[in-house]
């Protein structure tokens, strides 16, 4: 395997995250794409990670710069887990805003996955635009 580009998300990449979003089941982001596309156009750190060409992951976040960095998005494609990449997405982001905590939410299916890298779980809540 070739190393791990890690880089700035651009427009042209969009296609593939919501390839990515799709095998994963995220049919929100897919169905509403054109707000998808505003999200990560408008969010800091919007990262990639490209593997012998390819979309490996992203990870989308919203930060203050200073306290929080929210990582609102972090996938990766099947083909690529186990190798690192996601630690390096992360790694990345708070390599951008080093003083900020991480912080993010985990499914059922994640959660052992964040556990594991010595992430603690904290209680919250969702609530979507269509429920309000």
């Amino acid at each position: 395997m070739e190393a791990i580009q890690i880089r700035t998300f651009l427009e042209k990449d969009f296609d593939a995250v919501q390839q990515l979003n799709e095998k994963e089941g995220w049919s929100g982001l897919v169905e509403r794409g054109e707000e998808t596309l505003c999200s990560w156009l408008n969010s800091e750190p919007a990262l990639v990670a490209i593997v012998d060409g390819e979309l490996a992951g992203f990870l989308r976040g919203l930060t203050d710069g200073s306290i929080t960095l929210y990582v609102c998005d972090l996938l990766v494609k099947e083909s690529f887990r186990n190798q690192g990449i996601a630690e390096k997405l992360i790694q990345t982001a708070h390599e951008c805003y080093p003083s900020t905590r991480v912080e993010m939410l985990a499914s059922t299916k994640s959660s052992g996955y964040y556990a594991n890298q010595g992430y603690r779980s904290f209680y919250g809540f969702r609530k979507s635009a269509e429920e309000m």
